[in-house]
């Protein structure tokens, strides 16, 4: 198992807020997990799509429900829904850092007069 593949408990909390799954029509849908593990995949190698593996069925099929669900604010759901889970079980430190570094440009890139 490598770190884009979902586990069983972790699909179980997945699934039920992704959209539901179309009807085929001609050719079965990819099924969403599928669809998931290659996003996941894509997201961690940074790769680009054209270059997802087979077993993930067709790049397009990927991209399309990635952007898709972005779209209609899936993954804001997911994120939220997560974030909301963990935090009641107190998995989550809300920790805010601010950093006041300072860092100077030459003054011919500040603007300075010639």
């Amino acid at each position: 198992m490598n770190r884009q593949t979902l586990t069983d408990a972790q699909w179980e909390r997945l699934e039920p807020l992704l959209p539901p799954q179309k009807p085929a029509t001609g050719r079965p849908a990819k099924d969403h997990r599928t669809v998931v593990e290659g996003i996941l995949w894509q997201l961690a190698t940074r790769t680009p799509w054209r270059d997802l593996p087979e077993r993930y069925g067709p790049w397009q099929t990927c991209y399309d429900r990635f952007s898709r669900w972005r779209r209609d604010g899936t993954w804001d759901r997911l994120l939220a829904d997560a974030q909301t889970k963990s935090d009641a079980v107190g998995e989550v430190e809300w920790l805010v850092s601010v950093d006041s570094t300072i860092a100077r440009a030459h003054q011919h890139a500040a603007g300075a007069r010639r």
